[in-house]
């Protein structure tokens, strides 16, 4: 037979053109691998707690806007069961991977105080406005600065704010503590620097964090007995047990206060000076105020311009900060750069509905990953081998390697074409695209046992019928098993060995075992 009298048949034209379309769309788009192929870094992330299927959208929509704005175009964000995420970076430095995971773990909750009053919060920031400033240089000191407008409905709460209170700090935090008392060590308190009583100091600190029923207390603790009786008794009160949960301690408090408070099931954060004292500015002569805390999410604390505070309408804001004096002119480039990046980055996507725990994250350098490449392309070229080699030795036919080869060979493009172009390849696909040429044997003998055994007077054409009766509840069969693992979101590292299994088999049944079967049968018709 004429190998036009081959092609002509429709089932040989549909995997022809089936092949093609696929290589087309290939060439145009290209194939995505996963992270075990490419290289890259895996950030696994804890939801505090389960989230229902919209929260999830939009938790992964805040932190893809978050990532996108801080120049990250290529992160993937796949959500895992209703309580985790698996955040992929294309390969970065550590020290980008660190600032990618504190991003991330950002809560996003933005709110600006004046006078214990909340005069703005993050909802009234018009996402699209949020613009970064480059870093300004002024002799040794290095400046950053992030600009944004806000909603006319957050207008006017913010002006009667901050009305009357001229030359005042506005507080801009960034993830302010909630449900927080801080117990900061006494010796720490007062600083000759700033001619700063502890009492002065710590009222600053008091004043800082005050915001009606909101206010995080300071309370200053000395290693009296007095001093640590007055702090147990405030934290073990019934009012405080209510209101508290999380205490910022100093890792030089009295062991005896600190196992009490976990006994008494608060979460003890321990934190050194540097975190625990907040950074000074000089506002007006003769007076210096709180200009930054990072423990507590203090921006920075720029003073009301008198202009803000006459009652009148504003919609234009700004964030600003300064490098550490100690660093280098580069360093002090690289990290206002980077602060503004990060502050905009975490403005422009939002509040997180649910808090996150990031875990550690497991990175893959590129030659390793395509060192897995290649070793799967030679699994995928020895399962094909093997196959053909067990149907030629079974049958003794040389015809059969040609078909064989030719159909296993399409099958496994098309299905790497179909998941490359729609998912993902990752390991556990390739898995399941070698499972998938060994199960295709199966198909393969019991249409060549129909066709070349002949132990029924009938035709080729009620013969490749059989045979497809079995191939269909087989296919049908394997698809069921593997439905539980497709459909998981618990079982995520899986789901690529089940989509894979699947399309195989659909693939049998639809396009490439019918070809075969077509060319068999034309052979010994």
């Amino acid at each position: 037979m004429s190998a036009i009298a081959y092609i002509k048949d429709r089932r040989i034209i549909t995997l022809i053109v089936v092949a093609l379309l696929l290589a087309a769309l290939d060439f145009a788009y290209g194939l995505h691998f996963g992270i075990e192929f490419n290289g890259g870094t895996q950030i696994p992330v804890a939801l505090e707690h389960s989230v229902n299927v919209t929260t999830m959208s939009t938790l992964i929509s805040a932190l893809e806007q978050r990532l996108s704005t801080f120049g990250l175009e290529q992160i993937t964000i796949e959500g895992v069961g209703d309580s985790q995420l698996y955040i992929t970076v294309p390969t970065a430095s550590p020290a980008q991977i660190n600032q990618t995971i504190n991003i991330i773990e950002s809560q996003g909750r933005f709110d600006g105080v004046v006078g214990g009053r909340e005069a703005i919060n993050g909802s009234g920031i018009l996402r699209d406005s949020i613009g970064e400033v480059p870093p300004q240089v002024y002799n040794n000191t290095v400046t950053w600065q992030v600009n944004f407008y806000i909603s006319a409905a957050a207008e006017r709460p913010f002006a009667d704010a901050a009305f009357g209170q001229a030359n005042k700090p506005i507080y801009l935090f960034l993830d302010r503590p909630t449900r927080t008392v801080i117990l900061i060590n006494s010796s720490w308190l007062g600083s000759a620097q700033l001619k700063k009583t502890p009492a002065q100091e710590l009222s600053d600190m008091q004043g800082v964090l005050a915001l009606g029923n909101q206010t995080v207390p300071v309370l200053s603790v000395s290693n009296s007995n007095s001093s640590i009786l007055y702090a147990e008794n405030y934290l073990s009160s019934n009012s405080s047990k209510a209101k508290f949960s999380t205490v910022f301690a100093s890792v030089n408090l009295n062991q005896s206060l600190l196992s009490f408070l976990r006994a008494n099931n608060y979460t003890v954060k321990l934190e050194s000076e540097a975190n625990m004292t907040p950074s000074y500015i000089p506002y007006t002569f003769n007076y210096s105020g709180v200009d930054a805390w990072a423990m507590v999410g203090l921006i920075t604390a720029p003073t009301l311009s008198p202009a803000l505070t006459n009652g009148n309408i504003t919609n234009s804001f700004e964030i600003n900060g300064q490098a550490p004096l100690n660093l280098t002119a580069s360093q002090k480039l690289a990290y206002a750069q980077n602060e503004s990046k990060k502050i905009a980055s975490v403005l422009s996507g939002g509040a997180l509905p649910v808090a996150v725990i990031p875990g550690t994250p497991t990175t893959i350098p590129p030659t390793l990953g395509a060192h897995f490449l290649y070793i799967s392309g030679i699994a995928g070229i020895i399962a094909i081998v093997l196959v053909s080699i067990f149907m030629v030795i079974r049958y003794r036919k040389a015809f059969l390697v040609v078909p064989i080869l030719l159909t296993t060979a399409m099958e496994l493009f098309i299905i790497v074409s179909i998941i490359g172009l729609v998912g993902t390849i990752d390991l556990a696909a390739v898995a399941g695209m070698i499972a998938v040429i060994g199960t295709g044997v199966d198909a393969q003998v019991i249409i060549t046992d129909e066709i070349i055994a002949r132990k029924v007077d009938l035709s080729a054409k009620a013969l490749l019928g059989n045979a497809f009766y079995i191939v269909w509840a087989d296919a049908a069969l394997l698809v069921i098993a593997m439905l539980p693992l497709f459909l998981s979101t618990s079982l995520v590292t899986v789901i690529g060995f089940s989509e894979a299994t699947i399309f195989g088999a659909l693939l049998s049944v639809f396009v490439t075992r019918p070809a075969y079967g077509a060319i068999i049968s034309k052979r010994y018709a």
